[in-house]
């Protein structure tokens, strides 16, 4: 048993989490994590050798080494929800440096942020944890405030510092959907060429995704399709943020209203819910957003979500278990570590760790 610096049973938001084991989707349907990955799946498709490398690099870093699991410190939010803000807790976080030192300290498989962060560092760092450039953002400076992600350089800088892998956003169904997923196809390829593992921020956006007071934007089936369009143009990995709910087809398609193309089994058959997507079981939502992933042939990291204080630990520990027993390949968490001090920051990014080297917590 690997050294656990949490008992994650009595951490859990709900321990039944851990008993769950009548999914919709049977595991041996996936393509799961392990150590053997890489040489499993991954190198059954078109990526280089050069990819391979880099994936291998980041699955052999930090404290899941060697497991087949990731733990990754994204700090984009400088930029996605201003220094300002996203840094007052905790002002040390305005250096770069301190960023990547609470990446290695936390044992981290890699760090996960802006040109500016990563280009500061890159000659002291890059060689010591994997760095993965996120090149593109929604700059919150226009007024009134937009909600486009657009490119802040170009592919070979990201290369040129060293980075193992690239990251972009796409908002899935805004009105400038369309155009993102066409440059970041380019650039995902670009990147591939140049032996970069690629990782895809799959969110979606739109006002319409708010229906009787009830926001869809993190419903099971609407991330779902997202994660199948990421995996499409070639992301590694996949990046989406928990499922706390399902049926968005079912209610952009009521009354008078027609969206997309839908089948009722995505909630009976697919994810354990009734015919309007109610219900169903937080580990069934997020295999569905693993059986888009190709079956997990681009694996699914969860978003740690915003800090909330006291409640941090519970959180973070709750969604790893999901993410794991649904049969994702980790969490990447930032505010709830950047915004507290480095040392309760590193310990909760190890608690989220514990979960995937716990043998206990197993693929339900």
């Amino acid at each position: 048993m690997p050294n656990l610096t949490i008992d994650i049973p009595a951490t859990l938001a709900d321990d039944a989490l851990l008993s769950f084991d009548t999914p919709a989707i049977a595991k041996d349907q996936l393509n799961l994590p392990g150590p053997d990955f890489v040489d499993r799946v991954l190198a059954m498709t078109d990526r280089s050798q050069n990819v391979l490398n880099n994936f291998n690099r980041i699955l052999n870093t930090g404290r899941l080494a060697g497991t087949g699991y990731t733990s990754i410190l994204p700090v984009d939010q400088g930029i996605e929800h201003s220094a300002g803000a996203s840094f007052a807790p905790n002002p040390i976080y305005f250096d770069p440096e301190s960023i990547i030192e609470l990446a290695i300290e936390g044992g981290c498989n890699a760090v996960a942020s802006t040109f500016g962060v990563l280009g500061a560092t890159a000659r002291k760092y890059a060689h010591k944890i994997p760095y993965l450039v996120k090149f593109n953002h929604n700059e919150l400076m226009t007024y009134p405030n937009t909600f486009n992600q657009i490119p802040f350089g170009t592919i070979k800088q990201c290369w040129e510092m060293g980075a193992a892998a690239v990251g972009a956003t796409i908002y899935f169904g805004s009105d400038e959907s369309e155009e993102q997923i066409q440059y970041v196809a380019d650039m995902f390829h670009e990147a591939h060429e140049y032996g970069m593992v690629t990782v895809l921020w799959c969110y979606i956006r739109n006002s319409a995704f708010k229906v009787n007071g009830i926001d869809y934007h993190s419903s099971a089936d609407l991330t779902g399709q997202a994660n199948h369009l990421g995996v499409t143009i070639q992301a590694d990995i996949i990046k989406q943020k928990l499922p706390t709910n399902n049926g968005g087809y079912t209610a952009l398609n009521s009354g008078d209203s027609s969206y997309g193309k839908f089948d009722n089994a995505i909630y009976t058959k697919l994810a354990g819910c009734d015919e309007n997507g109610k219900g169903g079981h937080p580990i069934d939502l997020c295999r569905y957003q693993v059986a888009n992933c190709y079956m997990g042939r681009s694996p699914l990291i969860n978003s740690g979500g915003a800090s909330s204080g006291a409640g941090d630990l519970k959180e973070a520990v709750t969604t790893a278990v999901i993410n794991k027993r649904a049969g994702g390949m980790g969490l990447i968490s930032g505010r709830k570590a950047f915004q507290r001090p480095m040392g309760e920051g590193a310990a909760l990014l190890q608690a989220i760790q514990d979960v995937y080297l716990d043998d206990a917590v197993t693929i339900a």
